[in-house]
């Protein structure tokens, strides 16, 4: 869909409204197809009743205000750290503490089990830890030495 067939702002409570072919859509939510691997592509804006309404290809094709609105709703509503440096990890058993600096400052994880590590790709790997929180490596040739050498014990 062009940006032209629809507009989009913010309510006083700082929801998204979509306006489309003359009817209103409070409520709205942008989500990500692919948040790992092409997190500017393919954006779904979702109804209250989860249905699609609008199907956006890429966010570069967007004005500049649309743009930085859904890009500011989805940073709100996505919280995915990138692990930058593996520090320390306490034991290479599980369940295990992990010291690591990440793109939002150095934190303690938890690792409880061995299956908390997924493989996205050959070298993206996403990490839960004991509280949920999902962390992302996104190359794991990137990270220096020690790092991944801790980390080849886990995988």
């Amino acid at each position: 869909m062009k940006q032209s067939d629809f507009r989009l702002h913010r309510d006083p409570f700082g929801r998204l409204v979509l306006t489309m072919a003359e009817r209103v859509y409070e409520a709205v939510i942008p989500v990500r197809s692919f948040p790992i691997s092409a997190p500017e592509d393919g954006i779904a804006l979702v109804g209250a009743g989860g249905s699609e309404l609008v199907w956006i290809d890429t966010l570069e094709d967007l004005p500049d205000d649309v743009r930085l609105l859904l890009e500011e709703e989805l940073a709100s509503r996505e919280f995915t750290p990138e692990i930058r440096r593996i520090r320390h990890v306490s034991t290479f058993g599980t369940p295990s503490r992990w010291q690591v600096e990440t793109d939002r400052g150095d934190v303690t994880l938890v690792l409880k089990v061995e299956e908390d590590i997924r493989r996205l790709s050959a070298s993206a790997l996403l990490i839960a830890d004991s509280h949920g929180v999902q962390y992302l490596i996104r190359n794991t040739a990137a990270l220096d030495k020690i790092s991944r050498r801790l980390l080849d014990h886990f995988l």
